[in-house]
This record gives structure tokens, sequence and C-alpha cells, in this order.
């Protein structure tokens, strides 16, 4: 039989339903695949499995009454350490943080709570999640369950690790560049960044967003009845709209697709992450679909003013830090920031002025197509010990060519896994639609995983790969 760590959500719902199992047996599954496997992951923070178990007791209690809190009551989940839960500390994955208690929890945290769900643990992250790795000056180093020596990604590093390994069907992440996908295409699970503004977020941010990591897109789409619910505190938060996310079907035929082979920028695209791309757009193409070539949205100037933008906002916090602090920091995300003391006025302007361009872009580059295909990433993971792909801290963001426009356009992408490279490692597919559009993408989503073939099994302790 399945271990239950395996399961679902969806599954794990019905199970409680029908009474065919508990909350308290789900949730024991899962701990026991922690204890086996964090020691060589280091995925999570401020592990509770106490408070866990007296939760899924209260859970099974209701479930048995047949009174349950909500959709996910009873469901193992995690949380990224940065979205905030009442009574514990944010540190945002960096040694100079002061831990201060959080006193709410924020609106990805409170809708899960109200729920039922099991939230036993948070999800470690990089210094300020300005990272797409698992390095961190203050977590121990996040590797990939599917290779020890490989990169989970980021920032979203834990979340992404603990979907991939079985700690529970869901993990909600923040993506502001590509933070919830590339982890979700790394790691070889699924990975939406909504709409900007469908997921309140306490402190809004321009182009930050939470969004789930799951095995399946079924139940990133269970999430997203919960996490969609309106919080008042998110002053960038769309008006809420009833979307009926159980309703999955989807027939593509008369659907125009672009299919985008080329970021603009960074790295080139890996020969087997091409083919595989190609791969998928030929399974749609097969469907009905019409697949129509889209160049590359992004250019270099873009990315350039971005980063310039991203610095310049690091530095402003980092810059008030007494110098005892600042000595705490990950010495590339420091030098990374601190090259913002060199920028003007105008320089930075221009960088926040790209997000204009970006979105300018994406008007023109989807006028004529309902979704867009393309890489998550334009490489497999990288080693696990480097800060990024290009372990260069003055081109640092060569590798998120595909994923950052749609932040910054609020388009919904969904990053889905599309195939294994010659070394066993995941390869990420993006589907992107028009904006507002996140149940279209999770449609076509959910229509490439029942079309896409059998996948390799997931991965179990003892890990490949070891350091």
């Amino acid at each position: 039989m399945r271990d239950f760590a395996d399961w679902t959500a969806v599954e794990l719902i019905s199970a409680f339903r029908a009474k065919s199992l508990s909350p308290v047996e789900s949730l024991e599954a899962v701990l026991a695949r922690v204890a086996a496997s964090e020691p060589a992951l280091n995925a999570l923070y401020l592990h509770d499995p106490d408070g866990a178990r007296k939760a899924a007791a209260e859970s099974a209690a209701r479930w048995a009454r047949g009174e349950p809190l909500g959709p996910l009551d009873g469901v193992p989940v995690t949380i990224k350490e940065n979205i905030a839960t009442r009574g514990q500390p944010l540190p945002i994955g960096t040694a100079a943080s002061e831990l201060i208690p959080a006193a709410h929890d924020a609106p990805p945290a409170a809708r899960l709570r109200e729920s039922g769900a099991i939230i036993f643990a948070k999800t470690t992250m990089p210094d300020y999640g300005m990272l797409s790795s698992g390095l961190s000056s203050f977590h121990p180093l996040a590797r990939n369950p599917w290779n020890l020596a490989k990169n989970p990604g980021g920032s979203s590093a834990g979340a992404g690790a603990a979907a991939a390994a079985g700690y529970g069907p869901l993990h909600i992440g923040t993506d502001i560049g590509g933070s919830v996908r590339l982890p979700a295409s790394w790691c070889g699970v699924a990975g939406l960044k909504p709409s900007e503004g469908r997921v309140p977020i306490d402190p809004p941010y321009v182009g930050r967003i939470a969004g789930p990591l799951a095995r399946s897109v079924e139940d990133i789409a269970l999430a997203m009845r919960l996490l969609s619910l309106p919080d008042r505190r998110d002053h960038m938060s769309l008006p809420y709209e009833d979307i009926a996310w159980g309703d999955l079907a989807c027939d593509p035929r008369g659907a125009r697709i672009g299919l985008m082979l080329e970021a603009g920028f960074g790295f080139a695209v890996a020969p087997e992450v091409r083919a595989a791309v190609e791969r998928a757009a030929k399974i749609f193409e097969a469907a009905g679909a019409t697949i129509v070539p889209m160049p590359a949205l992004m250019t270099m100037d873009m990315m350039s003013g971005l980063d310039r933008f991203w610095r310049a906002r690091a530095w402003a916090d980092i810059s008030r830090l007494p110098a005892e602090r600042q000595a705490k920091i990950l010495p590339f995300i420091f030098e990374w920031a601190k090259a913002a003391e060199r920028l003007d006025g105008q320089h930075v302007f221009t960088g926040f002025e790209q997000v204009m361009a970006i979105r300018r872009a994406a008007v023109a580059a989807f006028a004529d197509v309902d979704f867009a295909l393309m890489p998550t990433a334009p490489i497999t993971a990288f080693a696990a010990e480097l800060p990024a792909p290009s372990n260069d801290p003055e081109r640092p963001l060569d590798h998120i060519g595909f994923t950052v426009a749609y932040n910054m356009t609020g388009q919904p992408a969904l990053s889905v896994n599309c195939g294994v490279a010659a070394d066993g490692l995941p390869i990420g597919l993006q589907i992107v639609g028009q904006r507002f559009d996140d149940l279209g993408v999770l449609r076509l989503g959910r229509l490439y995983e029942t079309l896409r073939g059998s996948q390799p099994a997931w991965p179990r302790p003892p890990f490949a790969g070891r350091a």
C-alpha cells in the first residue's frame, strides 16, 4: 500500500470524509518521512511534531462528528518562513535578522489555519529571498532530494525539497522573480505563481505573490480555494472572485498557444530542456491546440534595470543595519546589494521603469495567443553549495529570464514537470496565461499531467548523490 505521506491532498480529504483514514494516521506518516529525510535535506524550520499531533487529533474529532472546518481540514502543510505565523519569528533566511515573534498570521497562514490544515513546520529560504538557492546564513544548506549534490532552487528552497520528498501534499511559498516556479522545476513538482493580487499577502509589494507547490495540479487548485479568499490587509489584492477551482476539465481545441524557447538574456537553454519543452508542445498540438512560435519577451536592458532596482531596495534596508549585523549576511548577497551604493536616483528610477517596459512587451506578445509554453528554467539544478548558477554577484540572475517577466506583468504562471535529463534531474515546463486567467492555466496544466505519460518514482531516503 502507498505510504500515506505520498497521498495527495485530494486523496486525503476523500479518505477523511469516508472515514477510511484519520488525520492522525496521515500526519504520523509525514512525520516519519521527515524524520528519515530531514537530516539530509534541511528543508524545515520550526518543525513542531507535538503541536502537529495535537492539531491532528482535533481534526480527527471534527471529521468523526462530520464537522470539518474547511476543504483542507487535517491536511499536513508547510509554509515558507517569510510568511508570518503568529508567535513565531521570521528570520527571512538571514542570520542578520532579529528573531521577533510575529503578532499575527499573514493571510495565507490565516486561511490555512481557519480551514483546519495542520501547519507542522515552516520551510527554509536563502538570505532575504534574493537567491534561487538553498544557501543561507541562517539555515543549514537545503539540498535537492533527487540528488543531494544539487540545489533545490529558491527562494522557496525548503518548500520545493519538501514537496518532492513527500513532507505532506501542500507547501506554500513566495515568488518575486521565480521563487515558487524555479524550485518546482528543479524538484520536479508543480508550482503556481498566481495572478498578482489573487492571493492576499502581507506585506504586499510589486510582483510579490504567495503560491502553492504540490505534486499535482489538482492539489494546487484545492489550495487556491482558500488562498484566494479576501483579506483587507493586502491593499494590492484583486476583488475577490468566486472561481470554480475544482473544475479542471480542459479542451484545448481552438486554443492558440505560443512556444517561447529563448529567454532574451542569460543562460542558453540546455538541449535536453529545449527538447523536453518541444515534446510538451507537440502533446498539446496533438490534442488540438495550435502552436505558434513566440520570440523572447525579456531583454538584457529589462533585467539590468530590475537588478539595479532590487539592489537599491535591498541596500536601503541592509545599510541601516549596524555593522555587526551586516557582517552576518551571506557575503554573496551583501556584495550584490552593496553595489547599489554607486547608483544615483536616475539609475534606480530607470531600473524600476523596466517594470512598465516588461508590461508593454507582454501586452504585445500575448495579443494573439491564449497561453504560452516555455522552459521554467534554462538549465537543470546546479551545485547545492552555490548561491546562483553563475556564482557571480555581478550576474546573479541569468537563470530567471523565463520566470521574472510574469511577476512584473501580473500574469499567472505554472511550472509542471515535463521530463528528466540524462542525469536524472527534473525539467520544468512553464505555462503562462493571460492576466487573471489562473483557472485556465491550471486547466492546461492538469491536462498536460494526464497526457504526459508515466513519471519517475518520487525520491525516497536514502537519497542519491550524497555530498
